[in-house]
């Protein structure tokens, strides 16, 4: 046979700094495994290599012969065989600095046979597991690394699990800002409340609410909706909320309430945005409501035929007109009146299949009337209502919502 007949692999070559052994069993084309051998011997290498391709045929083996070159390339593999006695690290430094710098891939020690406590110091600083040169088989050896990268994956998956725990536990926090413990004591006056974020399983969002009763009775409740989504319009959306509670029980009238948020939203991010906000003050006799709306869409009164009150009052947004404008509107009240505070995210839904029509007040509308009906309480009516609006959304509603009804008086 000529030499360009000749499609036999070529033989080995040994380089002092780096080598590439690949161990290829005909019957596997995609190696499940891939390694890295540092080892600055080269009979051990050949002995690794021979007893790797009798265990574990298929896996990818690339050799160093210094933890300096180790460095460059173990987050690239599964797992490293480390030599404990390499020339440019002695002892478990070699352990810790490649911990420390692939903190993903599994450590195996190969130490000699009179540094045993070597090995088992360096399992103590990071490595998964530690062999004995002169006591290993092909068998050991591959249980060995096989073990190793299942326990760092289980690890990984350890500190993966731990880290969307804290992510968790902060989202939380977030979220009992942005939906607060309502301060009333009257017991004429019932609050019930309900958040939904725009993604599935997220506690995040921009719309916000509250509810505060003034020490001669009046009671104040709050619904807002920052523009934008996510973690940055959440954090602005509980500000805006608590510096709300704060300037409403420092006895501030609701206008003044809304130039002063007018203007800390102007302060509080450094590009453009607004907010939207409806706000509600039920007087200490229970007669009348003042209802303000900067830019936000108008309350509903529930009832056998619910309406919307104050559609034609709709004041400037938060944060975008340098002389902004609100105009107070009177509402009456009869005992039992129930007036639903919402924000859009409730009316914005898709009608599926037709995904050009959204739900809009005028289909709300029916549908409170159709729950009010069937006589069921204030939280049944707003679990409901979210419920109807994402069934005839054809899934989980695009934006966020929240809902506050505020219930007056006795029927």
């Amino acid at each position: 046979m000529s030499a360009a007949e000749d499609t036999r692999p070529p033989g080995p070559t040994a380089t002092s700094a780096y080598e590439s052994l690949r161990v290829v069993d005909a019957a596997v084309h995609a190696p499940a495994t891939t390694m890295l051998l540092v080892e600055d011997d080269d009979g051990d290498a050949l002995l690794v290599r021979e007893m790797m391709a009798d265990g574990m045929p298929g896996v990818v083996v690339e050799r160093v012969a210094t933890l300096a070159d180790a460095l460059e390339r173990a987050t690239k593999v599964d797992c490293v065989l480390l030599d404990v006695g390499l020339p440019d690290a002695e002892g478990t430094l070699g352990v810790e600095r490649l911990t420390e710098a692939a903190p993903d891939a599994a450590v195996v020690v190969l130490t000699g046979a009179d540094s045993e406590r070597l090995g088992v110091a360096s399992v103590m600083a990071g490595a998964q597991d530690y062999l004995v040169k002169g006591r290993v088989d092909h068998q050991l050896l591959v249980r060995s690394i096989r073990y190793a990268i299942e326990r760092q994956r289980a690890a990984r998956l350890s500190r993966d699990l731990f880290e969307a725990e804290r992510r968790r536990q902060e989202n939380i926090r977030v979220e009992r800002a942005l939906t607060p413990t309502p301060v009333v004591r009257s017991g004429d006056v019932e609050i019930t409340l309900r958040y939904r974020a725009r993604r599935e399983g997220s506690e995040l969002g921009g719309d916000f609410y509250d509810a505060v009763e003034q020490p001669d009775g009046e009671v104040r409740a709050l619904i807002g909706d920052v523009a934008g989504h996510g973690p940055d319009e959440a954090a602005l959306a509980a500000r805006l909320r608590s510096a709300w509670r704060a300037l409403t029980l420092a006895g501030l009238e609701p206008i003044r309430v809304l130039e002063v948020l007018d203007t800390f939203i102007r302060t509080e991010w450094d590009t453009i945005t607004f907010a939207t906000l409806c706000t509600l003050s039920v007087d200490p006799g229970r007669a009348t409501a003042s209802l303000v709306l900067a830019g936000h869409p108008p309350p509903i009164v529930v009832g056998d035929a619910s309406h919307v009150v104050g559609a034609d009052a709709y004041g400037s947004l938060l944060g975008v007109l340098a002389c902004p404008r609100w105009t107070p509107v009177e509402v009456p009240l009869a005992p039992g009146t129930g007036l639903l505070l919402y924000t859009d995210g409730l009316i914005e839904g898709r009608l599926a299949p037709d995904a050009g029509t959204r739900l809009g007040v005028e289909t709300l509308l029916p549908i409170i009337d159709d729950f009010h009906r069937m006589g069921v309480n204030d939280a049944e009516l707003l679990d409901g209502l979210l419920a109807e609006a994402q069934r005839r959304n054809g899934g989980p509603l695009t934006d966020d919502v929240a809902l506050c009804l505020v219930r007056v008086g006795h029927v």
